[in-house]
């Protein structure tokens, strides 16, 4: 499986530690990503980027969702050395890996990211069980215009709590003609993060 890559963004103080995963079509310089690894650690979050095996090869496509999972439980004792506790995230794919093993490897709490409820087109396939099977507090964070599932997709059932971003798509990008900027996007996330984080 070959080795992942945790690039950290420390807190001088840290009270706890958000790991992030990034997508299965990107890396850890998603706006997203990058935006949080620059706002939270002067909040008191340590923010680990985490790059999955497969990108650190410098291949294109990643594994099967069992490899993500397995290669997210190998590096979680990185994580956990620090003495914190320890919130798992992720954007897109790496969301879903967070979910999936957030109970069993004692996660604080689940941020997703622009979470892929389903493929584009295909909400027959719902990925709701993940999400709602995650066992921790969560947070989705999802753009208005997100083709992976709109913000009014997801189930209404307890367990998590969410945020859009209004005209954001999967990356949260906003178009140019939108009346909310793309700062603005990118505030409406690190704003609702650090205030979730802050009520953990």
């Amino acid at each position: 499986m070959g080795p992942a890559r945790i690039t950290w963004h420390r807190a001088a103080r840290p009270r706890l530690v958000l790991a992030l995963g990034h997508g299965a079509g990107g890396g850890i310089e998603a706006r997203d990503l990058v935006a949080l690894a620059g706002a939270l650690p002067p909040l008191g979050v340590t923010v680990a980027l985490v790059e999955q095996p497969w990108r650190v090869a410098g291949k294109k496509l990643g594994p099967a969702p069992k490899t993500l999972d397995n290669a997210w439980r190998a590096l979680w004792p990185a994580l956990e050395r620090t003495g914190l506790p320890v919130v798992a995230g992720g954007r897109s794919a790496g969301a879903r890996v967070a979910c999936r093993t957030a109970r069993e490897l004692g996660a604080r709490a689940v941020l997703a990211l622009s979470f892929p409820l389903h493929p584009p087109g295909r909400p027959e396939k719902s990925r709701a069980a993940e999400l709602l099977g995650a066992g921790v507090r969560a947070l989705v964070v999802q753009g208005g215009n997100d083709p992976f599932g709109k913000p009014a997709e997801f189930p209404d059932e307890a367990g998590y709590e969410l945020v859009e971003v209004a005209y954001g798509d999967h990356g949260f990008a906003v178009p140019k003609k939108a009346p909310l900027g793309q700062d603005e996007a990118l505030r409406v996330i690190t704003g609702a993060v650090a205030a979730w984080l802050d009520g953990l």
